[in-house]
C-alpha cells in the first residue's frame, strides 16, 4: 500500500512538472544558435562581474531631522597663523548669551609666516581639493568613505630649523562654547574682562605693526575627524594695509556620521567671506582684525553608509541571467522566423527577376492556346 501511495504521489508530482525535459533526439543544434549562445553567455558574465562591483560599493544616505540637543557644548578647533607677534594679538569668543570665553584653551606659539616648499606644496594641493569639492559635491562622499585612509590634513612641520625671525603667531587649540551664535575674533591686544563686556589692550601696540595677513590651516566644529577637509582649511589672506578687516560668516550644521570605519558627532559648515579696509573718513567703520561669526542650524544631518543586501544582489543577478537568456532566445527565434519567410518566398518564386516572370507567363499562355487545338483534333467515337 505504501509503495502504491508513493507511486501515485510521484506520478502526481510528475504531472505538475512545469519544466518538461525534451529528448535529445528532438533537439537540433545550429551554428547561428551556437553564436547567439556564445554572445549571451559573454554578456551574462560581463554584467554579472559589473553587478558584483556594484554590490561591493557603498553609498551615503542623508537624513534630516530637528536638532533637539541644545544643552551640550560646541567644540571649536582652531589653527590660525597671523603675521604679527604673539604679544601684539589676542583671541577670544563672545556669544549672544553675553558669555565670554577666553583663550584659555588656545596656545600662542611664535612662528614663521612664510611656508617651506614642502608646506607650500601641501597648501596648493589642499586648495586644489577645495576647488574640486565646490564643483563636484559628490567628492565629499568619497572623503566620508575613505576616512582614516588618507594622509593627515594638518600642515606638515618644517623640515629643519630656520634662522629666519619669528615674525608671526600661531594660535591653535580648541575651546568649548554654547550652541548659540557667537563671534570668534583675533585683533590687536590681549583681551581683558570687565562688567560692561570685554576689551583688548591695544594702546601699547604701534599702528605700523598692524598686519592681519593670516593663514587658516584648520578650522572645524565638533569632534575632530582625520581625513575630513573643511571649507576654510588652507585659506591664506595677504594684505598690505594696516587697517584691514577680514570677516567670515559661518553657518554650522550638526552632522552625525555613521560609516563602516567610524561613528562620530561632528559639524559641517558653509562660509561667506568678506574683507574691507577700515577708513573712518570714508565711512568704513570697524576694528582691524579677523572675525569669525558663526551660527548653528536647527536641523541635524545624519550621514550613514549604506550597502546593498545579499538578497537584493541575488535577485538582480537572477534577473540579469534570466533576462538575457529569454531576450536572446526571442531575438534568435524572431530572426530565424523572418529568415525562413524570406527564403521560402525566394523558393516559391515571389522574388524572381522580372525577365524570368515574363518568360514564365509566356509559357503559360502558350500552353493555354495549344490545349484547345489538341482537343479539336481528337477523333470522336
Amino acid at each position: 500500500m505504501r509503495r502504491l501511495s508513493r507511486k501515485k504521489a510521484l506520478s502526481l508530482v510528475k504531472e505538475l512538472d512545469a519544466f518538461p525535459k525534451v529528448s535529445e533526439s528532438y533537439v537540433e543544434t545550429s551554428a547561428s544558435g551556437g553564436t547567439v549562445s556564445l554572445i549571451a553567455f559573454s554578456a551574462m558574465a560581463l554584467l554579472a562581474v559589473l553587478e558584483f562591483f556594484v554590490y561591493r560599493d557603498t553609498w551615503m544616505k542623508y537624513e534630516y531631522e530637528v536638532d533637539k540637543d541644545f544643552s551640550s557644548k560646541l567644540r571649536i578647533n582652531i589653527d590660525i597663523t597671523v603675521a604679527m607677534k604673539c604679544q601684539h594679538v589676542g583671541a577670544d569668543i563672545l556669544d549672544l548669551a553675553e558669555t565670554m570665553i577666553t583663550s584659555n584653551g588656545l596656545q600662542y606659539e611664535p612662528a614663521i609666516f612664510e611656508l617651506t616648499p614642502q608646506q607650500r606644496l601641501w597648501q596648493r594641493t589642499l586648495i586644489l581639493i577645495q576647488s574640486r569639492l565646490r564643483e563636484e559635491h559628490a567628492l565629499q562622499e568619497v572623503l566620508y568613505k575613505t576616512l582614516l585612509k588618507g594622509g593627515p590634513t594638518a600642515l606638515p612641520p618644517r623640515e629643519d630649523a630656520s634662522m629666519e625671525p619669528l615674525n608671526a603667531c600661531r594660535i591653535h587649540g580648541h575651546v568649548y562654547v554654547n550652541k548659540v551664535a557667537g563671534n570668534l575674533h583675533i585683533t590687536v591686544g590681549k583681551p581683558i574682562h570687565h562688567p560692561q563686556g570685554h576689551a583688548h589692550i591695544a594702546a601699547f601696540v604701534s599702528h605700523e605693526s598692524y598686519n592681519f595677513s593670516h593663514r587658516i590651516d584648520h578650522l572645524s566644529f565638533g569632534e575632530e575627524i582625520p581625513g575630513i577637509i573643511n571649507p576654510l582649511d588652507g585659506t591664506e589672506k595677504i594684505t598690505y594695509n594696516n587697517n584691514q578687516m577680514f570677516q567670515y560668516f559661518i553657518t554650522v550644521v550638526p552632522t552625525r556620521l555613521n560609516t563602516y570605519k567610524i561613528s562620530a558627532d561632528t559639524h559641517q559648515f558653509s562660509v561667506t567671506e568678506r574683507e574691507r579696509v577700515i577708513n573712518h573718513a570714508a565711512g568704513s567703520h570697524g576694528v582691524s582684525g579677523i572675525f569669525v561669526k558663526y551660527d548653528t542650524s536647527s536641523l541635524m544631518v545624519t550621514v550613514s553608509e549604506q550597502h546593498m543586501p545579499l538578497w537584493q544582489f541575488m535577485v538582480r543577478l537572477c534577473g540579469i541571467i534570466g533576462g538575457i537568456f529569454s531576450t536572446t532566445g526571442m531575438l534568435h527565434g524572431l530572426v530565424g522566423f523572418f529568415f525562413d519567410i524570406i527564403c521560402c518566398r525566394f523558393k516559391l518564386g515571389v522574388y524572381r527577376p522580372r525577365e524570368d516572370v515574363q518568360l514564365h507567363n509566356q509559357m503559360n499562355n502558350l500552353n493555354n492556346h495549344q490545349t484547345p487545338l489538341l482537343a479539336d483534333n481528337v477523333p470522336q467515337e
